[in-house]
């Protein structure tokens, strides 16, 4: 005897197919939404306007980014900003070039156990949910784990290179649960430089999505 699904099993078939696309939509990108605070000071270089591409610059690096793990971690972050300031027009110098400008960038990560909102959830807890094809509905215990949650921010500074004065400074934050990658911190840089070199005033949202 054939079985006619009941309306009950058709609008679950549907609620599940409706998001089973949604999430495939959902699951092929992510979004860097970065907080994001710039301050223009060309003048203070002797430079009535703002700088017109193309630019040369070199780095500049604080001690504490000279030695191991922290020179290797600094060696990364600039090879990024290298990438998010050619897309801007500016570029790098060659070692021992003298250039108008230099550079310093700097970043950090807190991670934290879980999001400031969240629960502790680590051990067995009670779930409830449809099991088996006939429609019952039961309960069970499953192990529900803290997700980690990362606090982000970088800091982009251009000085004078003749005078030492600082001329630009820029500065992204972001806050959520994906893992370090080199994409997110790229999509951090170039939310930093949106709108270089004349920012508008105040904070603003910069998003960017990425694919997973």
């Amino acid at each position: 005897m054939r079985h006619t699904p009941s309306p009950t099993h058709r609008a679950l078939a549907a609620a599940g197919i409706a998001l089973g696309v949604l999430l495939t939509g959902c699951a092929s990108v992510y979004r860097v939404d970065s907080q994001v605070q710039s301050f223009a000071r060309w003048p203070q270089a002797g430079t009535p306007t703002v700088p017109v591409a193309p630019q040369r610059y070199r780095f500049e690096r604080l001690p504490s980014q000279l030695e191991g793990s922290a020179a290797s971690t600094q060696d990364t972050l600039e090879a990024l900003t290298r990438s998010a300031l050619g897309r801007v027009g500016w570029t790098v110098a060659a070692t021992g070039e003298a250039t108008p400008w230099t550079v310093q960038v700097s970043a950090g990560t807190l991670q934290l156990p879980r999001a400031p909102w969240d629960e502790p959830r680590a051990g067995l807890r009670p779930s409830i949910g449809l099991f088996g094809g006939n429609g019952y509905w039961g309960t069970s215990l499953s192990m529900r784990l803290d997700m980690p949650y990362y606090e982000r921010q970088l800091t982009l500074v251009i000085r004078h290179g003749a005078t030492g004065q600082a001329v630009y400074e820029t500065s992204a934050r972001h806050d959520g649960r994906w893992a370090s990658s080199p994409e997110l911190w790229g999509a951090m840089l170039d939310a930093a430089l949106r709108d270089f070199p004349q920012p508008p005033s105040g904070p603003r949202q910069i998003n960017i999505d990425l694919p997973r």
